[in-house]
């Protein structure tokens, strides 16, 4: 398996519209993602952290060229202050 854990954070005052996107995404069935959490940081309620994980690193990668990808992305971004840090890697542990 093979994942990502990003942090975000978001423009003030945006923070609900961010939720419900994240809400909306995390419905969708994309081929290959196992699994998304999002959370909202306890100390500073415009910081966000997504960890995600997919069937390989081959998907994971085939996805983020895809025009559906680029498309959320895009909507997403337009909520965040600055753009996501991302932290990707192979998953070697997991209940």
């Amino acid at each position: 398996m093979y994942g990502t854990i990003a942090r975000w954070r978001v423009q003030e005052g945006k923070e609900e519209e961010l939720e419900r996107l994240a809400d909306e995404l995390t419905s969708q069935q994309v081929p290959g993602s196992r699994s998304v959490l999002f959370y909202r940081a306890d100390n500073d309620p415009r910081e966000y952290w997504v960890a995600s994980s997919w069937d390989s690193r081959e998907v994971y990668h085939g996805n983020a060229r895809t025009p559906e990808q680029n498309a959320r992305y895009e909507r997403l971004r337009a909520l965040l202050e600055t753009d996501p840090e991302w932290h990707d890697g192979e998953i070697v542990a997991s209940r």
